[in-house]
């Protein structure tokens, strides 16, 4: 069937069916992640962001496209996650803004709007490198730009443009070295392509399989979550009264992973249950009277890696207290000079960041990235005039300074990309500086610190020409691989070797959930009598994942 113009209802159908066909396809997009440390998440990212925009689409009930598009844009804006999911908001509010004054569009205009959406990302990335998402998206505007100058029809424009930009994924390996080292496209271009084949198949009227999209744990248990009518109920009627959490690494070796099984089982312990699974990892949310039961059934399927269980009766008499207290007595707090927002994993880096001048530590930044509108909402509750954000990971550094776009106070992104990195910048923080002043100083002393971690592998691959097993554990210098070992501690002896210079006076060690003190204490061992003029700090991270976060400087 031959489309001439777009509306609204059919954008927004477009839009639906991309976004479901994005969250079908998410694991195999995180899978393409060509590090093999085990926070990959793309997929996972791109998701979010897209699922973000398509709520608020949803919610519309117009003709107007440019009312949908603007939508669209709000949306991604707000849930863009990850670099992966910025590049895809700016691809779509360029799009929209395009579109933001018209009712329909022709195959010319839509093409146009997506060459709109290429110079708004490109001109989002700092220093854009070519075989990614980008590139993906500029050849499909290209070929959608050559195209509407002659066809009219956009179901035949959009076709050409899903092929042109699967045809330009395939050719990422041959633009970016890494990828055609370890064998794999681009994992945000292959994202993308996702989206468009779910527009395609929504203007050809194909049926995207069904699929419930399910945002991560932390989004659907929010802040608010047991306060919801709280005041219409007794405490003595809560009938489960621990709210437990928990993430299992899934181990195929001690019980096959049912996703369904393992729901039923656990809902005969309680209510309110949400579980979300991939081949990896199991997150689990229940109500539960006996949580240890919860904790010990889930444990038969892997290695429970976080752990959160608090008490609602406990949580419920205090938000009743709260609520009975007269509003006006209340007093807002002064706004402050200053405050600092940080992004960190692990109650132990949290608390360490909070002790050395953090005003709000937002969790996030390993295997799940802060929204925008997380971290807009963390500088929005420092109520300070400056307010300076410490992402602590390059994948948060793109939504930081998107959020910094959106607010209203003065806000300075300082672009940490480890913990390190992050702790090195507060550290330098003086509060009685000009904001401009804080600003260099901080960003001085990012480049002064050398960071590493110690992780293992996800998968076999070679890559920064080492062969890397499954299961291995690898030391990361300043983002690249450095080395391997089938001991977790070995790797971290092994890559504190290569960090530390003759100029190196503090080592500090933050140790994870996978390690152990008496292991952290081998290794500060290890390292007075290699380095004898060595200082060394070591801090329980309680970080999953990484088992040790390093630094030298």
């Amino acid at each position: 069937m031959s489309i001439r113009t777009l509306n609204g209802r059919t954008f927004a159908e477009m839009i639906l069916a991309g976004a479901q066909n994005l969250s079908q396809n998410a694991s195999a997009v995180d899978a393409l992640n060509v590090f093999p440390v085990p926070d990959g998440d793309t997929g996972t990212n791109m998701n979010l962001s897209m699922t973000s925009g398509a709520r608020e689409v949803e919610q519309m009930d117009t003709d107007d496209i440019g009312k949908v598009g603007s939508a669209l844009s709000k949306g991604l804006l707000m849930g863009a996650r990850g670099n992966s999911g910025v590049i895809l908001s700016q691809l779509f509010r360029g799009f929209s803004k395009s579109i933001e004054t018209k009712k329909e569009i022709n195959a010319l205009e839509f093409a146009a709007a997506l060459q709109a959406g290429v110079d708004m990302a490109y001109k989002a990335v700092m220093k854009p490198v070519e075989g990614t998402i980008l590139t993906v998206a500029k050849d499909a505007a290209k070929k959608a730009m050559i195209l509407a100058e002659k066809e009219t029809d956009i179901t035949a424009l959009m076709t050409a443009v899903t092929e042109e930009a699967e045809a330009s994924l395939n050719r990422t390996p041959e633009l970016l070295p890494v990828l055609k080292e370890v064998g794999v496209v681009d994992s945000g271009g292959k994202g993308l392509l996702c989206v468009y084949e779910g527009f395609l198949a929504s203007l050809k009227g194909e049926t995207v399989p069904q699929k419930a999209v399910l945002p991560s744990l932390d989004d659907m248990v929010s802040a608010e979550h047991h306060k919801s009518a709280q005041s219409m109920m007794n405490t003595e009627d809560i009938e489960f009264g621990f709210c437990t959490e928990v993430m299992v690494r899934l181990d195929q070796t001690k019980r096959e992973f049912d996703e369904g099984t393992f729901r039923q089982d656990l809902s005969q312990f309680g209510d309110s249950l949400l579980v979300i699974a991939d081949e990896s990892l199991a997150k689990v949310h229940i109500h539960a009277e006996e949580p240890g039961n919860v904790l010990n059934y889930a444990q038969h399927y892997g290695e429970l890696i976080k752990i959160k269980i608090e008490n609602m009766r406990e949580q419920h008499t205090s938000i009743i207290s709260q609520e009975s207290k007269p509003a006006d007595n209340e007093t807002p707090p002064a706004k402050q000079p200053y405050g600092i927002v940080t992004v960190a994993m692990g109650e132990g880096i949290s608390d360490l960041f909070k002790s050395i001048g953090a005003s709000v530590v937002i969790e996030g930044g390993q295997t799940m990235n802060p929204s925008t509108e997380d971290i807009v909402d963390a500088v929005k509750s420092v109520n300070a005039d400056t307010v300076f954000i410490l992402p602590n990971n390059s994948n948060i550094i793109m939504a930081a300074n998107q959020a910094a776009s959106v607010v209203d106070e003065q806000v300075f992104v300082i672009p940490a990309k480890t913990v390190p990195q992050g702790m090195s910048a507060l550290l330098a923080f003086n509060p009685d500086q000009e904001a401009e002043a804080n600003e260099a100083n901080m960003l001085s002393a990012i480049q002064q610190v050398k960071s590493g971690q110690v992780t293992f592998s996800v998968r076999d691959t070679h890559i920064d020409g080492k062969d890397i097993k499954k299961g291995d554990f690898m030391g990361i210098l300043n983002g690249t691989i450095i080395g391997t070992s089938e001991n977790q501690l070995s790797a971290a002896k092994m890559l504190l070797s290569e960090m530390i210079g003759e100029d190196d006076e503090i080592v500090t060690i933050l140790y994870g959930e996978d390690a152990s003190q008496e292991e952290a204490e081998q290794l500060e061992a290890f390292l007075s009598e290699k380095y004898e003029e060595i200082e060394v700090e070591i801090h329980n991270g309680k970080q999953p994942l990484y088992s040790y976060i390093v630094s030298a400087e």
